[in-house]
């Protein structure tokens, strides 16, 4: 029997914002297949709304923090931000966010 998924969404604004291109976009796999990363640019007055889905009840809380610390040591903002789990640990979750960020650096990683 497949496991229901749960859907969480966050809105979150970095304490010091920095911009990014505004033509960015990222879609993929990033690392091992236990979590894919989509972000996209989106005016939403500094702020990443970020949406989760994971088969994993119980973690809110946990997920509220990792990525809290996540847009705050990286400053993003004005971004959309999916991420599709399969089981991955907060320290997978961590590095895929910041794969994915390192991609855009680099010229704006366009995956499809």
């Amino acid at each position: 029997m497949a496991k229901k998924l749960r859907e969480l969404t966050f809105e979150l604004k970095a304490e010091s914002p920095s911009a990014l291109p505004t033509d960015f976009l990222h879609y993929g796999v990033v690392g091992s297949g236990d979590m894919e990363v989509i972000m996209e640019h989106q005016e939403l007055a500094g702020a990443v709304r970020i949406i989760v889905r994971t088969p994993v009840a119980g973690f809110d809380e946990v997920w509220r923090r990792v990525l809290e610390r996540f847009v705050n040591q990286t400053g993003m903002a004005d971004a959309r931000i999916e991420i599709n789990d399969n089981n991955a640990t907060p320290v997978v979750v961590t590095l895929r966010l910041h794969q994915a960020l390192a991609e855009i650096a680099e010229g704006g990683a366009r995956h499809v």
